[in-house]
């Protein structure tokens, strides 16, 4: 399969970040249309052409192919460069435990940052909102109280990295936890600073989330 031509649809801070990376990682030809989250652009009616459910990220692969959901982005991805080793070996222990953890993260955690993010679109009314945003944040700290518990260091697997490295490091970001994170999840933190310093990364991890 060609590697040319992938359109990358998102916005810095977002979820195709973890897209651009994995992309990045594969020397893969993409180019990155934004969508500008501030001025709610996901919303509109021209990105509904292209991602009804109006989220980020979206992917147009050479082929046509338009790709939703970014755990299934890069699991594709992966699947179709086997070569470039993103995950362990089919049937292997360590990429059971990869895609475990890849799924924890976007079924358990991702949600949570609507949520934080947008509490009125949860709360039952405006006085309760700031109450369901942090229950939110405090889910959040729990959880990822969990995936610290198995980081091998420097990367989750001992095999060493995999594509939930960077599932890991882009989701971590969000959610306004910067002054949390050092002192309860220092595995998770040095885990994102290994990611961001992977040659073909480094460049997409600056554009999202600076120095």
């Amino acid at each position: 399969m060609s590697d040319q031509g992938y359109i990358l649809y998102g916005d810095v801070r977002s979820g195709a970040c973890i897209v651009e990376a994995t992309l990045a990682e594969l020397s893969a030809d993409y180019v990155v249309r934004s969508v500008d989250l501030g001025a709610a652009a996901q919303r509109g009616a021209d990105y509904a052409r292209i991602n009804p459910q109006r989220k980020l990220p979206s992917l147009i692969t050479p082929a046509g192919e338009t790709l939703t959901e970014s755990a299934a982005i890069v699991l594709t991805l992966a699947e179709r460069y086997p070569d470039a080793g993103l995950l362990p070996p089919i049937g292997s222990p360590a990429r059971a435990q990869a895609l475990r953890w890849m799924l924890f993260v976007a079924t358990e955690l991702y949600p949570l940052v609507e949520i934080n993010d947008y509490p009125e679109r949860f709360a039952a009314d405006t006085d309760s909102a700031p109450a369901v945003r942090e229950r939110a944040r405090s889910l959040w700290r729990e959880r990822w109280l969990l995936v610290e518990a198995v980081i091998a260091g420097p990367w989750l697997l001992a095999e060493g990295f995999c594509i939930t490295d960077v599932y890991i490091a882009v989701v971590s970001r969000w959610a306004q936890q910067d002054a949390w994170r050092p002192a309860h999840v220092p595995s998770i933190e040095a885990l994102a600073g290994a990611v961001a310093g992977r040659d073909r990364i480094a460049p997409v991890w600056r554009r999202h989330f600076g120095g």
